[in-house]
């Protein structure tokens, strides 16, 4: 749990950092639609500083994230990054001067008790592989991920937002069910095994999503579907196929505490952005 709450500082303070940068890029000029608009905006963005040091944060919270994923369930982990909403409320308000109402504060402290309740209650990570398909399953959802993400700029833009949120909490999603795929790292295993193509896939289209996402319509809209997207279905598939379990007589302590903190980053989801036009700069 330690590992995941880690994780989840780490993703909270790079959304602050990234959704800055994505704002940024798009002030550089350029309007347009589906992949090229998408891919065009993405590379804009990895030119500023603070989406660099973002992905830096992304890369070390990846790390705790499969660390964590090898000693407790999807549902503890998958909560403990939606709770990271959480953590960029507290750094924008700490860094960026921005005014958390009473009821933010209040849902701050609802996503730390759900935590609180979950590490209570989570049992050990489950020890069944899953079916042979389920591998498969995560590519295939991986590829329709990316799929979404490269034509985002061609969807409705009314449900835009919702959409690629959605899409980017599921790439997410197959990057945690894949990191429980993966039992061998020798070259020859990784090679053969479709969760690590699952897992690159995932990631990257979910890291597209987000971006365009950001900039694109509703960002509370977006990283609702995100947090819904990263935390049920991934949670489901650990219980149901691999085994995730809680202690002892706990599975309804662990229950309240995945839907308080989940239902506390719902809450704070407009800090899926931070604010910048006070700090916009110019694109180089």
């Amino acid at each position: 749990m330690v590992c995941a709450l880690g994780a989840s500082v780490c993703f909270g303070t790079a959304t602050v950092l990234q959704a800055m940068a994505a704002r940024t890029a798009d002030a550089g000029g350029g309007d347009g639609e589906g992949s090229a608009f998408a891919v065009t905006l993405f590379l804009r963005a990895v030119r500023q500083w603070r989406y660099l040091a973002g992905l830096a944060l992304d890369g070390l919270g990846f790390l705790l994230q499969i660390a964590a994923l090898r000693s407790v369930p999807i549902y503890a982990v998958g909560a403990a990054l939606a709770s990271s909403l959480a953590v960029t409320a507290v750094v924008s308000a700490r860094l960026l001067k921005v005014r958390l109402s009473g009821a933010e504060w209040g849902a701050v402290g609802v996503v730390c008790a759900g935590m609180a309740l979950l590490g209570i209650a989570s049992g050990t990570e489950g020890d069944r592989d899953g079916p042979p398909a389920l591998g498969y399953a995560m590519l295939a959802t991986a590829l329709l991920v990316l799929v979404l993400a490269l034509l985002g700029g061609r969807l409705p833009e009314r449900g835009r937002p919702l959409a690629l949120g959605l899409g980017a909490g599921f790439g997410f999603g197959v990057v945690e069910v894949s990191v429980r795929l993966i039992d061998s790292l020798a070259p020859s295993d990784l090679a053969t095994n479709p969760a690590t193509y699952a897992l690159l896939v995932g990631g990257g289209a979910a890291f597209l999503s987000l971006t365009s996402a950001l900039q694109r319509g509703s960002v509370t809209t977006a990283t609702a579907g995100m947090v819904i997207g990263e935390t049920i279905g991934p949670a489901l598939v650990g219980v149901v196929w691999l085994g995730d379990r809680t202690r002892e007589g706990l599975a309804w302590v662990a229950v309240l505490g995945f839907l308080v903190a989940v239902a506390g980053a719902l809450a704070l989801a407009r800090f899926g952005e931070a604010p910048v036009d006070a700090d916009r700069e110019t694109v180089p």
